[in-house]
């Protein structure tokens, strides 16, 4: 009978464990819940519950089975994970330790505490992160949150010890391979920078963050041309991405392609909603290399409109004028009154010699009516 009783029992434990390891998650729960010694399949019940969604009554197993088997270390090492996920923190914080009183030589259990003080802001989260690493020098993951605490830091030599360690072990790792072309980035070192960004993109990665930042490190570099190339795929992440518009037009401007300049700073002062007195100065200065004096003026006229008191601006705009109008009496009113106006500053001796040119291109032309 004993007997009978006991095969019976084993023979629910197979159905349970096969009807779960077919996804048939509710009627495993059904059978273990059925196995009279609930304290060997807590652990089970809670999985299956995790597995079609239902964390609370996965964390009642869970706790239910550290209370029976509180040795146990792999059902406190999901409980603790599943505290975690659910932000139950403070708690997850607590069984993480207890595993680390049962079994402190074991580096995920030091890992996996860290992201969870991590999560509470606690600044012990990085000794956590060091335990794991002396437990496991290969340590993929603390590693990376070692390395990365210390490029928060500006600890830029501690940032390379930590990565180049990582990658010699996995020379693919796309985490720390950002966290190295960033550290070369912070240094100013571009050159470097972009080999290691220009590495990520060879490996399948692209992202806003490091077409932008190759991007920057290409003109730094001075290849402007590469420089556009990456800006223009971050307009392919956010088309309506006003700073990347603005860059590459004042690229476009630095090659003296003064058509793609133009065209992508209409684009961005069409975006942008901020005041703008730089930006519409700059497209009149685009507008002007390409004598589209007219378009200029009227730039210039909404750069004052943003910021009035900005005399370089004024004196922007009169030399626009002066290069668009072909009337000498109306430029000399234009300088004379602008001198009224401005009597002062670095613009003053400019136009002094401006009005005696214009003064005396009159006087040649009327000297020559006259003969």
């Amino acid at each position: 009978m004993i007997l009978f009783k006991t095969e019976a029992q084993t023979s629910i434990l197979d159905k349970a464990d096969s009807l779960y390891a077919n996804g048939n998650y509710s009627k495993a729960i059904e059978h273990y819940k059925a196995y009279k010694n609930q304290s060997k399949v807590y652990n089970k019940i809670a999985k299956a519950y995790i597995a079609i969604g239902n964390y609370d009554e996965a964390l009642k197993h869970y706790d239910a089975g550290t209370l029976e088997l509180p040795n146990d270390a792999i059902i406190k090492y999901n409980y603790a994970k599943l505290l975690a996920k659910t932000k139950k923190l403070e708690k997850a914080s607590k069984v993480f330790n207890d595993l680390i009183y049962i079994d402190h030589k074991n580096p995920n259990y030091h890992y996996e505490l860290g992201l969870i003080l991590e999560r509470l802001k606690d600044s012990t989260a990085i000794t956590s992160f060091h335990s794991a690493y002396d437990l496991d020098s290969m340590h993929q993951k603390a590693i990376y949150k070692i390395a990365k605490y210390y490029l928060q830091k500006r600890r830029y030599q501690l940032v390379g010890k930590y990565v180049d360690e990582g990658l010699k072990t996995y020379a693919n790792n796309i985490k720390l391979i950002s966290l190295k072309a960033q550290n070369y980035y912070w240094q100013q070192d571009y050159k470097k920078a972009a080999v290691w960004f220009e590495e990520l993109i060879k490996l399948g990665e692209s992202s806003e963050f490091i077409h932008e930042k190759l991007s920057l490190c290409y003109y730094e570099n001075y290849e402007i041309r590469k420089a556009i190339e990456q800006r223009k795929r971050v307009l392919k992440y956010n088309p309506n991405d006003a700073t990347s518009l603005y860059v590459i037009g004042t690229y476009y401007d630095e090659l003296n392609d003064f058509i793609n300049a133009e065209k992508y700073i209409k684009e961005f002062l069409v975006l942008t909603d901020l005041p703008l007195n730089t930006e519409y100065s700059k497209l009149a200065t685009i507008l002007n290399r390409q004598k589209k004096y007219e378009e200029s003026i009227k730039m210039l006229k909404k750069a004052i409109k943003e910021a009035p008191d900005i005399v370089g601006t004024h004196f922007f705009l009169l030399i626009t004028k002066d290069a668009y109008y072909a009337d000498l009496d109306a430029k000399l009113v234009m300088y004379n009154n602008f001198k009224k106006k401005f009597p002062s500053g670095f613009h003053i001796e400019y136009i002094d010699k401006r009005i005696s040119e214009l003064k005396q291109e009159k006087f040649m032309k009327e000297g020559g009516k006259g003969n």
